[in-house]
């Protein structure tokens, strides 16, 4: 690191948002010491929100927490990454005094470019945020490319500076592994994924390739990948992640709460693996475990971005089975407070409603519950009524069944959600152990799997026969009748291989967009609530949207941050922290002019 004084040194334009006057002289005199001289001062996250929506400023260092008014600089930045209006070029870092595991974890998730924690001393503050500094400069036509959105440029600059070893291939390889797998070209991704393996035997690379496999399909083939993997690093919390999820897709729910045992051991603090312990204990009938591992995690994280609702509503149904009114109260609660912070979202109603029903019985108040339950149950056909609305709604069904409420639909219901998602293994039998608390429904939803298939293989024959016409409308009147998207998409897929052969070819095609449309979103493999844009082993990727819907219902739900200890010399920053860079082996690169001219220098 050099430490010469620089004869022509850029100005730098630095903000610091603390609430703590002191804090924010100590940082102002580290700054000043290294050479930033324009330097402005926030004590409030909205006036700090109003100068970053006018300015453009070269290092925001943010206090994390502001107990004075409950809110937190993790807020600030999420809305900053929602209205796109922190540029590439800034180099964000929060500052804390706080080194638990899930707020790294969360901070992880919001790919910070740094996590400091307090007390530091102005050479690492030096050396960080120069750091950083470097790395935004040797990737910037990468993340230019992302900020575009023109992911495929983005992952062709990634493969070219790894294959041409410039500074950072390595970090340039891991991004362009996470571009190939979001544009779903899962080959490339694996091999990659094993160039990466060739160069250094890394076990994110190796991990990564368990990855591509499950994503294209091949999840007994992950499965064998990650036992190796697990046998040379017992202590690898992300490859029981994607071993978990790889277990689920398959149905293997006994050796998947064994994973996620032992991942949740691992990492005892971590909110995202202790909410799938609890998830898996509470659809293998064990309730009790699935009550003390659920209200750990909502404890310890229900404000945090990493926790997912669907837990509380879980936590709910658990405390129902064990007759704690107070527990169930607390989850009422806890949703009409969240309700007021998602007003808009029709996940969280639906979670609301749930967890109120289930109030409800358990205050014997049954004509209301009935009634509750008959609103719900006008949504089935609806296309927003995905996959876990189905299964919370099958549970509650349960209740009901097993409460020995009278509700004379009730057996109609539980079979016209198993008709619409019984597509795999996996789905079934998730949906299955929803309802284990009265097992007659859980036998005639998986008794749906059998008659889906079978209407499939009868299609099948027919087309082979040379009737590819009738095959397609009698694949789409049993997916009109049912919404299975299964069936849809084999009516699609028929249509589009032997469109030749059939006469009313157009109008078939608008039929089959219709039902579609009708039929919504569905998962084609199982997961454990919203399996979405945490990828275990992966790294996080700023853009201006989402991944596609198909993407996120694949991608694998775990932080970021599981393998690191929690000390001031580890703490982990993503994407771009120099003790990544450590841990895979990548020295420091000899800096280009121009990335040398905004090296920060002592004066």
């Amino acid at each position: 690191m050099a430490t010469g004084k620089d004869p022509d040194p850029p100005e730098s334009l630095a903000l610091i948002i603390d609430s703590n006057a002191t804090s924010r002289s100590i940082l102002v005199g580290q700054l000043r010491e290294y050479g930033v001289t324009k330097i402005v001062q926030c004590s409030r996250l909205r006036d700090a929100r109003s100068r970053l929506e006018h300015t453009v400023f070269d290092y925001v260092l943010c206090e994390q927490a502001f107990a004075e008014t409950g809110q937190s600089g993790q807020t600030l930045l999420d809305d900053l990454r929602r209205a796109q209006m922190l540029p590439f070029s800034t180099v964000f870092f929060m500052v804390t005094a706080e080194a638990s595991y899930a707020a790294v974890a969360e901070a992880a998730e919001s790919a910070l470019d740094g996590y400091l924690l307090k007390p530091f001393t102005p050479s690492a503050l030096f050396e960080r945020l120069s750091l950083a500094r470097l790395r935004k400069i040797h990737l910037k036509p990468i993340f230019d490319a992302i900020e575009q959105e023109d992911f495929e440029l983005a992952s062709r600059l990634c493969v070219e500076r790894f294959e041409a070893r410039k500074p950072y291939w390595l970090y340039a390889a891991r991004i362009g592994t996470e571009l190939l797998l979001r544009l779903n070209r899962h080959d490339e991704a694996r091999t990659l994924f094993e160039a990466v393996i060739a160069a250094r035997a890394l076990p994110w690379a190796k991990l990564g390739v368990a990855r591509a496999q499950i994503e294209s399909g091949q999840a007994t083939r992950a499965i064998t990948t990650l036992q190796g993997l697990i046998g040379e690093d017992a202590s690898f919390a992300d490859a029981y992640d994607v071993l978990g999820r790889a277990q689920v897709e398959l149905g293997n729910f006994t050796d998947a709460i064994e994973t996620y045992r032992t991942a949740s051991a691992l990492t005892p603090d971590s909110v995202v693996r202790m909410q799938k312990l609890g998830m898996m204990s509470f659809y293998m009938g064990d309730r009790k475990t699935a009550a003390s591992v659920l209200a750990r995690a909502a404890m310890l994280g229900i404000d945090s971005k990493l926790f997912d609702f669907q837990a509380l509503v879980l936590l709910a149904f658990s405390y129902f089975s064990d007759k704690d009114r107070k527990g169930m109260e607390r989850c009422v609660a806890d949703f009409a407070r969240i309700l007021e912070r998602h007003q808009d979202s029709q996940r969280i109603q639906r979670f609301a409603s749930i967890a109120q029903t289930l109030l409800l019985i358990q205050q014997r108040q049954f004509s209301a519950a009935v009634a509750a339950v008959r609103d719900m149950a006008r949504e089935i056909g609806e296309a927003s009524f995905d996959f876990e609305a189905a299964c919370n709604l099958a549970s509650l069904l349960a209740v009901l069944a097993a409460t020995s409420i009278d509700l004379s639909d009730g057996e109609k219901w539980v079979h016209a959600l198993g008709m619409r998602y019984a597509n795999t293994r996996g789905l079934t039998e998730l949906m299955a152990n929803a309802c284990n608390v009265y097992p007659a429904y859980a036998d005639l939803v998986r008794d749906c799997l059998p008659q889906i298939n079978q209407a499939a293989e009868k299609a099948m024959a027919q087309s082979l026969a040379g009737d590819a016409e009738g095959a397609v409308r009698n694949l789409l009147q049993l997916a009109e009748s049912s919404l299975n998207s299964k069936l849809a998409d084999m009516a699609q897929q028929v249509l589009l291989r032997q469109r030749e052969r059939i006469v009313d070819a157009e109008a078939l095609q608008d039929s089959v967009q219709a039902v579609r449309a009708r039929c919504g979103n569905a998962p084609t493999r199982a997961v454990l609530g919203q399996d979405g844009e945490r990828r275990p082993g992966g790294v996080v990727i700023r853009t201006r949207t989402p991944p596609p819907p198909e993407a996120v219902a694949s991608a694998a739900l775990a932080t970021i941050a599981a393998r690191v200890e929690l000390s001031a010399d580890q703490i982990l920053d993503m994407p771009d922290e120099p003790s990544i860079d450590d841990i895979l082996g990548v020295p420091t690169p000899e800096p280009p002019d121009p990335a040398e001219k905004l090296r920060l220098r002592p004066l």
